[in-house]
Formats: C-alpha cells, structure tokens, sequence
C-alpha cells in the first residue's frame, strides 16, 4: 500500500485525507496541534457514510477510514512518503518553514505538493536543496467532491516530479491540469475572478440583480459547464465548430471586452450585495446551506460518474 502525508488537518486536509484513503492509500495525517488529528478522525468518520450512500465510496466507511493515521510528529508522518501534501496557513513564511523541515526530514525521493491557492511554489522553495521536488497540487474545496487539480510546478521543480505527481492524483482519482508556468491565481481562480469581476460590474450597473445573476450562471451556463468547458462549448455552439463560431461572435465578444473596465469592489458594493445575501440566506441558516451544497455535489458527482465520457 503507497503511502501519502497529509500536513495539516484542516478543512483541505480532512479533505485530502478522504481523497487519499478512498483511494486505497495509507495515509499519513500530522498537524501541529495535539487536538486536530482526532478532530480530524471524527470530521472524517462523519462524511464517509454519506459518501458511501451517495456511491462515491466503494468500500465501508470503517475500511476506508483504518487506512488514515494521525502521527505523532512530522518525520513520523513522512517516514517511507511517495508524497506529501501539505495544507499549512497561506502564509509565506509558515509555508518556507514547514517545507523547510520537510527536505531535512523526508526521503530524497519524496515529491512535496502545497495546496496553496495562490503563492507559488518559487515563493518558498528557491533555497531548498531539495527544490527540485516542490511544487503546487491546488484543489477545489472540497477536494473529495470537486476532483479537478492544478499542478504547478516551479521554475526549477523536475519534469518528472510533475509527471509522478500527475499519475498519483489520477491514481487518487483525481483529474491533474498542468499550469505550465507561474501566474498569480494559476488558472481557476483566474477563471472565476473573471466571471466574478463582471458579476460585481453586472449588478453595481443596475444591469441585474444579485438574485437573477446567481440564477443566469446556476440556470444556464454552469448546466453547460458542469460537464463541458468553455472551448468545447463555443465548438458545439456553431453549426461549423470553434472556427464558425469565432466568425459569428467574434465582433460582438470584442465589443464587450472593450466595456468591461476594472471595477474596484467598494465598501459600498459589498455592503450591497451582503444585504441581498442575508435576504436570500439568514445568516443562521449559512452552515445549513454549506451541508446543502456538499450534497448537491455528492448528486452531481454520482450522476456523472454513472455517464459515459
């Protein structure tokens, strides 16, 4: 059984702990506080009967959650590791310090992967001797329900490294996209500033209202984007695929880029868009609606998973 390191035992890395252990790995879960590996454990035992009812758990949940260990210390944690990911604050400096301790304490062929949203790889791992092996793994929260990874290497991470790391995440049943080079964000969070930029731009207009944008991406482009992206939309769109569509739009999509200026998001905006919120969702009820979503995405998983690609 290959063994993975789970650094941190928070949301993502309760989350990774799932992702791993469902896979038939064992799992290796260090945090540095005493207290958050049984919390841990408890969080976990919670959601894998779920899984299993919603067919996203082959195994019974007693099973899949033997496989997960919390460790007493960090090198214990890493001792005889393919990999380690790690799930620290997003915080430069407390990321340079654990990966630090990492490349003193793991074997030389242990690949290191930070699920860091944001900070690449370089930010942290320039005087590692062991740099080579670094890189970003950046989930989607919640990684168990949400498989898509962004492997990011940095300038000097080894072409295998992203190689062994891409074969472990599909082999944690998991779907790797390479970002080929450093950019602040990597790709999803660009993706989603851009929609979110226009979103703010859309209702701070008086275009349309919070309520009817939620609706439009709910209702119409993500049924499309749950199982299709954005190029293989636009080729399915035209009667002549991509090129045809390019033609046809091509003026008009240009137009409204030269309309879609930068919009800072002001106190007032927010304030706005909060108080539209709260109407929609009490804030006592916001928890309730989190637990709402993850079963809307256990549904969706489930039902795509029993499709033909």
């Amino acid at each position: 059984m290959s063994k993975v390191a789970v650094v941190g035992a928070g949301l993502i890395g309760r989350s990774w702990s799932i992702v791993f252990a469902r896979a038939g790995f064992a799992v290796s879960l260090w945090d540095p506080v005493p207290q958050a590996g049984p919390a841990a454990l408890a969080y976990i035992a919670e959601r894998l009967p779920e899984l299993r009812e919603a067919g996203l758990l082959d195994e019974p949940p007693e099973t899949v959650l033997a496989r997960i260990h919390p460790a007493p210390t960090l090198a214990e944690a890493v001792a005889d590791a393919e990999h380690v990911q790690e799930n620290g604050p997003e915080r430069i400096p407390e990321k340079h310090a654990i990966f630090a301790e990492l490349d003193r304490t793991a074997s030389p062929h242990t690949v290191f992967a930070s699920s860091s949203s944001g900070i690449p790889a370089s930010a942290f791992t320039e005087e590692l001797a062991g740099r080579g092996r670094c890189l970003i793994a950046h989930p989607v929260n919640p990684p168990y329900l949400v498989p898509i990874v962004e492997i990011c290497p940095a300038p000097w991470t080894g072409s295998d490294v992203v190689e062994r790391t891409r074969s472990l995440m599909r082999r944690a049943g998991q779907v790797p996209a390479t970002i080929a080079r450093e950019v602040q964000g990597f790709a999803l969070n660009r993706l989603q500033g851009a929609l979110l930029a226009e979103a703010f731009r859309l209702v701070a207009d008086g275009v349309i209202t919070p309520a009817d944008l939620d609706a439009t991406v709910k209702h119409g482009l993500g049924l499309r984007w749950s199982f299709m992206g954005p190029f293989e939309t636009i080729d399915l769109n035209a009667p002549g695929g991509l090129v045809d569509y390019c033609e046809r739009y091509g003026p008009l999509f240009a137009d409204m880029q030269k309309q879609m200026k930068p919009r800072k998001w002001t106190p007032k905006l927010i304030a706005a868009l909060e108080e539209a919120r709260r109407e929609e969702l009490p804030r006592n009820l916001h928890g309730v609606r989190q637990e709402w979503r993850d079963r809307q995405l256990m549904a969706l998983l489930a039902h795509k998973k029993s499709q033909p690609e």
